[in-house]
């Protein structure tokens, strides 16, 4: 049996993609190379969003070229953004590289590994527009407990900066029935979280002239029994609408956490960045938000040093970030894309100035994040007790969870008498906050509560067997493959 190891680069859509990609493999026979060995298959999942993503791939591809030459019959696949942006230079400057694919066609992935196989020959193959919707494929989720569910595949939007449009395309709404159906059956398999993925999230609904279709859809997941845990990401602030927040507002199991691209406190940034919303409109649906969820967390998006952004510029940015209180935020540097307006516009800000400014927006965002963490301590929060997000756990002897609000927290997984409590990933514990970080927080009292759920069931059905004793020992988390967590969110 052939191996395969797919590495994701890029925002939630990639990586669920990677699911898919994952799921295709396996469904062709494929199995997941142990950890340590060498795969038959390599996939790249690409990202073209930053200006390094040409070069990290080509280091990638390059450290893989004599391993591919010391074993007879390895392959390497490119697919994702970068792939439908590059095409043939791929396989110029990687000539062992045995299959391109691209963003709308990774359906194609089997077959054009066994073709470029039985030929000898690199194929290559991208398509323009969708074929097949990606949902329709076979997936195998990274985690029992939580998954992610496209409404949505490209974006209409026309954002300066972005390359994306161009790469996924228009957009492309799933019908609402389908999307519910693709819920209750993950649901009936364990999953207690779902994340309503799009590039452009809020603006479900436009192929079908529904304005109110993504409001309409966050209630009837509310109706979904068994379903604990609603989110969506990313949502544009142009098209965020009163009926979105009353939704999240009056529908019990979306959660009070917002993802909210701000990209520049700037107007005339904005206008440049051709975003269709201006630092009034954002702030008004901060406060909006504020108004009807008090306790709801909100993250952001924000890019230093676009084309012509002056000191006064930055200085609106740091305004709306000590105003909206984001709880976090991801914070770039502008990045150069090559076919993106913004590429050629004038008035490059120099390098030092960039980041100079970006040293002072991570100080700031992490200012505000640890003094809203900071009025946390002394909550009792209800956590899905995760896994592989905790990366010092199994030093500190902690597990790790996500709050309603998406707030992460390391609890140490003790009863009152000090005793190990036994939980699993999925299950949901009661915890008090005793510490607050910029990034996280932590509970180090006794666990008060704990809720053996389906999810916790799935995930030790997937991980143990069913023979297996149940719980998680203190300081001895067992090993898995981790919840998707990238390093970005998706465009917005």
């Amino acid at each position: 049996m052939r191996t395969y190891e797919v590495r994701t680069y890029g925002c939630q859509m990639n990586v669920h993609d990677s699911e898919r990609l994952t799921g295709l493999l396996e469904d062709a026979g494929y199995a997941a190379a142990p950890d340590g060995e060498q795969a038959d298959v390599v996939v790249f999942n690409t990202c073209a969003v930053r200006e390094n993503a040409d070069n990290r791939l080509y280091g990638n591809l390059g450290h893989l070229a004599p391993v591919k030459a010391k074993k007879p019959g390895m392959q390497i696949a490119v697919g994702g953004c970068l792939a439908q942006k590059d095409r043939d230079t791929i396989t110029k400057r990687a000539p062992w590289v045995d299959v391109v694919f691209g963003t709308h066609n990774i359906g194609s992935l089997p077959a054009l590994l066994d073709r470029a196989r039985s030929q000898e020959e690199a194929q290559v193959e991208i398509l323009e527009s969708l074929d097949v919707f990606p949902s329709t494929l076979p997936t195998r989720r990274e985690s029992a407990y939580a998954a992610w569910v496209s409404v949505s595949v490209g974006c209409n939007n026309t954002c300066t900066f972005c390359i994306v449009p161009s790469l996924r395309g228009k957009e492309k709404d799933r019908r609402p029935g389908e999307i519910l159906a693709e819920v209750e059956a993950l649901v009936a398999e364990g999953v207690s979280e779902v994340t309503l993925l799009g590039q452009n999230v809020n603006a479900y609904g436009v192929e079908f002239g529904d304005r109110q279709a993504f409001s309409k859809l966050l209630r009837a997941c509310g109706e979904v029994e068994g379903l604990e845990r609603v989110r969506f990401t990313s949502p544009h602030p142009a098209e965020f609408t009163d009926d979105v927040i009353e939704a999240m507002a009056e529908t019990p199991n979306v959660m009070p956490s917002l993802h909210m691209p701000l990209q520049s406190g700037s107007d005339a940034v904005l206008r440049a960045m051709r975003r269709s919303y201006r630092q009034k409109r954002f702030l008004g649906i901060i406060d909006r938000v504020r108004a009807a969820i008090p306790d709801a967390a909100i993250t952001t998006d924000i890019i230093v040093g676009f084309p012509g952004e002056t000191d006064a510029d930055f200085e609106d940015t740091l305004h709306v970030v000590r105003e909206a209180r984001f709880s976090g935020a991801f914070t770039f540097q502008y990045s150069k894309r090559p076919g993106t307006p913004a590429a050629t516009m004038d008035g490059e800000v120099p390098p030092e100035v960039v980041k100079e400014r970006y040293g002072r927006l991570a100080a700031l965002v992490d200012e505000v994040a640890w003094d809203e963490n900071k009025r946390q301590v002394g909550r009792r929060l209800e956590l899905l007790v995760a896994e592989g997000e905790g990366r010092k756990d199994a030093a500190t002897h902690r597990l790790s969870g996500r709050a309603p609000d998406n707030r992460l927290v390391h609890f140490t997984p003790v009863d009152a008498a000090g005793g190990p409590v036994a939980v699993r990933p999925g299950d949901v514990v009661t915890v008090e906050v005793t510490y607050a970080a910029p990034h996280h927080l932590v509970a180090d009292g006794a666990v008060l509560d704990v809720r053996r759920t389906r999810s916790g069931d799935a995930w030790q059905l997937r991980t143990e067997g069913p023979q297996a004793p149940a719980g998680v020992g203190l300081g001895m988390p067992t090993v898995g493959v981790p919840a998707p967590l990238p390093p970005a969110p998706a465009c917005g």
